[in-house]
């Protein structure tokens, strides 16, 4: 059973978001803050955090900023009441994996939960099988029955996000997020160049292939 801590500051969020989890399976672990969060760290494994960014005493970017200056990278799903771009940029760019926006709903947490559990675990072994193509994480390599090849960073990521989570959408602007520098001066095109550059390089693979959903952004569609 995966163990995931709520830093939740406020009572009724705190045991709705514990009982929903309970619910699916999981195991809640609560603090009211991310001083009492970081105690509990010290003496309980956690496989994710769920942080409120509002808090007393210790807040969720000071909470994400020391857990990620200490080398720990637990998932950490920030929930806040605030939605400005700003505020966004700065969960991601000190260390966050994901961002929801109160109201949350039940149904969407968990399946960013699930999401997030399956990416670190992924993260962990170093390498994603997808039929006969294997992509090496540390190398930045993808093998396939033609032999192995070293990608360029931004590429190699956006493939193994894609091939991570097949048959997904993801919009353009969640891969910018996610694989580019938030305050890089790069615009959404760029992410068009890469998807283009990649289905060259892996032109006639018969494991995967990236299809363009108009209007949405892509998706990895995995051969059966």
């Amino acid at each position: 059973m995966f163990q995931i801590m709520v830093v939740e500051d406020d009572k009724n969020a705190r045991r709705l978001m514990a009982a929903v989890l309970t619910r699916y399976g999981y195991e809640p672990i609560c603090a009211e803050n991310g001083l009492e969060a970081l105690e509990v760290l010290d003496h309980r494994h956690v496989d994710l955090i769920i942080l409120d960014v509002m808090m007393p005493r210790m807040d969720g970017y000071e909470f994400t900023n020391t857990l990620r200056r200490a080398g720990n990278n637990i998932p950490i799903l920030m929930v806040t009441a605030r939605e400005t771009q700003d505020d966004k940029k700065r969960g991601f760019i000190i260390g966050a994996d994901d961002y929801m926006v109160k109201p949350v709903d039940e149904e969407e947490m968990i399946l960013r939960i699930s999401a997030l559990l399956r990416r670190a675990q992924i993260a962990g072994e170093k390498k994603l099988m997808v039929g006969k193509t294997t992509l090496f994480y540390d190398a930045y390599a993808v093998e396939t029955g033609e032999g192995l090849v070293e990608l360029p960073q931004k590429e190699f990521l956006l493939l193994f996000k894609l091939l991570s989570y097949p048959n997904k959408i993801h919009t353009r602007r969640q891969l910018m997020d996610e694989i580019w520098d938030m305050d890089s001066e790069s615009d959404e095109r760029t992410v068009d160049v890469h998807i283009s550059r990649l289905r060259e390089r892996f032109r006639g693979n018969p494991d995967f292939d990236i299809v363009t959903v108009r209007g949405l952004g892509y998706k990895a569609v995995v051969s059966k």
